[in-house]
């Protein structure tokens, strides 16, 4: 029987939605949760940076999804498991050994959201042409970041209010229970809207074949010329922004007698899930139009700075300690204007500069993976640093911590090099090429 095909409004939204909610949950509420428990900076930051290494390694098992008769069986499966392990840390939290309970159930969720953001985006691109992917990838962005408006914005709003009426631990188990189920429904809905996707799976496909195409991969890339230096580009590009987005939200936290401004999980929820998403948003799409009125090569270094200088809201924040919600919201708006319209540049560059060759997509997903090392490394000592440094003088290093990334901006090829079998194929000097 013909598969019916349904309308891409039907799963597009409902796909993308459940991409970012387990990844936010890792990334974000899993830090504020702890928080509340009162596990210290350093130690939660090292906890959840290494969980975060899910999505640095993903591109390696990748390839071997194939072997699944349809990306769809895999998209649902992972949506469903993801919610049971998130539903797992509500349960968690009741255990005697709660917290390396919660740390095993969050290495799950991230093992399995890491994991479906593969079959995930393959179901997108395999399922649509080239005219629908470019009329719906608008709505990718949008009910991704839906997730993170969720998350970091009404679910920790719930959060602060049952912290104060049912306590800490009753809490964040309601905020768990809640994001599982809703995984578990979207898994549900899925696999009714959904395309089926199916994978094309030949006689030659098996699990040796596909470990050889890997390797074949790898080689290629490490290969590339210049290569090393992208990667230490790409890594460096994110010291700054890595720390702060750690160490930012726990900051509001902290009481103000240790130097932080004592915000409730709900304040917290009310200004970096409203405002501080709507201008990361704003930021991003004017990130955009900017490098593609100036170049990439010409828009590097203000990029970077866009990402970098806005940071000083922190330390002004950390210096004058305000109570005014309106003028913290204010603050914060600033700094995720400048991290959304900056961040635009890492994205291009692994696109235009490192992705381009043989094994284009599959080298895009390899510069993913070093953007998200270079976030785990900065997170995984972030806590540390700023303990030793204190808040204000942390802000100071975050700003520091741009320089080496602006300098090498200024010295590295902006521009995909050609291979060495292409270099005998290139254009003469002068001649146009594709940046």
């Amino acid at each position: 029987m013909k598969e019916q095909v349904r309308n891409p409004k039907f799963w597009v939204p409902s796909l993308y939605l459940a991409q970012g909610l387990p990844f936010f949950a890792v990334a974000i509420v899993a830090n504020q949760m702890l928080k509340s428990m009162g596990v210290p900076n350093d130690e939660l930051n090292h906890w959840t940076a290494l969980i975060g290494f899910a999505w640095v390694f993903k591109p390696l098992w990748s390839p071997f999804l194939e072997l699944a008769s349809s990306k769809k069986l895999v998209v649902t499966f992972f949506q469903v498991f993801g919610g049971i392990c998130l539903g797992g840390v509500a349960l968690a939290l009741h255990a005697p050994f709660w917290f390396a309970a919660c740390m095993a159930m969050l290495a799950l969720v991230g093992i399995s959201a890491a994991t479906h953001d593969i079959a995930c985006d393959g179901l997108y691109i395999t399922s649509l042409d080239e005219k629908e992917q470019a009329k719906y990838a608008g709505w990718t962005g949008t009910f991704f970041n839906a997730a993170k408006f969720f998350t970091t914005g009404a679910l920790l709003v719930l959060a602060g209010h049952f912290e104060k009426t049912l306590g800490v631990v009753t809490a964040w188990t309601i905020c768990f229970c809640i994001l599982g189920a809703m995984m578990v429904g979207l898994g549900l809905y899925n696999s009714w809207a959904l395309p089926l996707a199916k994978n094309q799976v030949s006689a030659d496909t098996n699990v040796a074949a596909i470990a050889r195409t890997l390797r074949e991969v790898i080689v290629e890339f490490r290969n590339k010329p210049g290569i090393w230096v992208s990667v230490v580009f790409i890594i460096l590009f994110r010291a700054g922004e890595a720390q702060v987005q750690s160490i930012g939200p726990l900051f509001l936290r902290e009481a103000r007698h240790l130097g932080g401004l004592g915000l409730t999980t709900a304040e917290v929820g009310a200004v970096y899930g409203t405002v501080g998403t709507v201008a990361f948003l704003v930021g991003s799409i004017a990130g955009g139009y900017f490098t593609s009125w100036l170049s990439l090569k010409r828009a590097m270094l203000w990029l970077i700075l866009a990402v970098n200088l806005p940071n000083i809201a922190f330390y002004l924040l950390s210096y004058f300690q305000p109570t005014d919600l309106a003028v913290i919201g204010t603050a914060l708006s600033v700094e995720m204007f400048g991290y959304g319209f900056g961040f635009v540049g890492l994205i291009l560059y692994m696109m235009q500069v490192v992705a381009p060759g043989k094994y284009q997509t599959a080298h895009y997903a390899f510069a993913t993976g070093i953007m998200q090392l270079g976030f785990v490394l900065f997170k995984l000592f972030s806590g540390d640093i700023q303990i030793a440094l204190g808040y204000q003088h942390f802000f100071i290093w975050v700003m520091i911590c741009a320089i080496p990334v602006a300098v090498l901006s200024q010295i590295i090829p902006m521009t995909a090099r050609p291979q060495p079998q292409e270099e005998e194929a290139a254009p003469p000097h002068g001649a146009p090429q594709h940046g």
